[in-house]
């Protein structure tokens, strides 16, 4: 008696757990109803990338979603579940190697929700991290119900050009003095991120801490600068790999309106500083990689980070004698010591003021009209 209530009771729960374990369709990472804002290599239906601000965009009819992938490192993401991507989010952590990350389940939207739960839903996953954490190669996605078409790329898309203050290196930590934490990272809280919301546009960040025109911080890297970077799809790539893929713009469904660059600090770092000829030749090289990108027409912002690097850049702009080419500075003097995170790097608040000195520029060159509503 006791065998076959036992029998019966393990019956009954095998019933339960399938009736309560969601039926899960899986798709591959390239169906083309996702929407993927970066530099993306696809193979195989798989989908990589590991430039910092990374977004992917799936929408979907059901109560379940979740994301198969592989990180070579342990990324942040910032997570916006039926909401648009505002300066605050969620966070999620991947681990090294295979990851299942469940971006949605019933009992989520329950708490949202209550009863009246929609069946269609969005999710926007962005990379908070930059590609010193990870590249992270998408292979599916899960769902009980069925895939729908993901918002497309916008009209409207700005490209940058960087080091760690596009990064968002530190950027919410509020202590100058502490070191750099991954979990501290986040480039939605960067004058990048505040642009494109300001602009209602998407972005693309091809940044690196550390990096510079000709010498990157305290020489590290010889000779592999963010002008030999932004050639590449991946940001990881090394330095000798001759296999490493090289991005063609045809790849990526939008032509960027403009692009900015922000860099030079890293040049002038640990009191030293490159030959100015040296420096004009290499911001010329990657001015000529932009404009070989996106046309002579396609318009450049060139912003110094300090006095010292205006100078050079001013004489890198003049001697390119390039079409449609500007320049600014927009110096630490911007923000206030208790505006900066990690290692003295602007957190949000220095952010927010460094995207108000680029509004102006960025709505002249590309004849965006200013909106009167709040930059955040």
């Amino acid at each position: 008696m006791k065998k076959i209530l036992s029998s019966v009771l393990i019956f009954a729960a095998a019933i339960l757990a399938e009736a309560t374990t969601p039926k899960l369709k899986e798709f591959p990472a390239g169906d083309s109803r996702i929407t993927y804002i970066t530099r993306t290599l696809v193979e195989n239906n798989t989908v990589s990338f590991d430039w910092t601000g990374s977004r992917v965009r799936i929408s979907f009819e059901g109560n379940y979603l979740a994301v198969k992938l592989n990180d070579s490192g342990k990324d942040w993401f910032n997570l916006w579940l039926d909401n648009p991507a505002g300066p605050f989010a969620d966070q999620v952590l991947t681990a090294k190697g295979d990851t299942t990350l469940v971006l949605c389940d019933p009992a989520a939207l329950k708490a949202r929700y209550g009863k009246r739960i929609p069946k269609q839903h969005t999710v926007i996953l962005q990379k908070r991290t930059e590609a010193s954490q990870g590249r992270v190669t998408v292979q599916s996605i899960l769902t009980d119900g069925e895939l729908l078409q993901a918002e497309p790329v916008k009209e409207r898309v700005i490209e940058f050009v960087g080091d760690s203050f596009t990064c968002g290196y530190g950027a919410e930590n509020s202590k100058p003095e502490d070191p750099f934490r991954p979990e501290d990272e986040n480039q939605n809280f960067t004058h990048a991120a505040i642009l494109g919301r300001y602009f209602d546009a998407d972005i693309l960040v091809m940044a690196h801490s550390g990096q510079g025109v000709n010498r990157n911080y305290n020489d590290g890297g010889r000779g592999y600068t963010q002008v030999d970077r932004y050639l590449r799809t991946f940001d990881s790539s090394a330095p000798d790999d001759t296999l490493a893929a090289k991005w063609n713009p045809k790849h990526f469904p939008v032509k960027p309106a403009i692009t900015v660059i922000y860099l030079g600090e890293n040049d002038f770092s640990r009191g030293r500083q490159p030959a100015e000829r040296l420096f004009v030749e290499d911001y010329i090289r990657l001015l000529k990689e932009i404009k070989a990108f996106y046309g002579d027409e396609h318009p450049i912002l060139c912003a110094a980070p300090r006095i010292e690097v205006f100078e050079y850049v001013h004489a890198a702009v003049d001697k390119a004698g390039l079409h449609n080419v500007s320049y600014t500075g927009i110096f630490r003097n911007s923000f206030l010591r208790n505006e900066t995170g990690s290692a003295g790097h602007p957190a949000y608040p220095a952010q927010l003021k460094i995207a108000h000195n680029f509004i102006p520029y960025v709505s002249s060159l590309t004849g965006w009209t200013l909106q009167d509503k709040a930059i955040r």
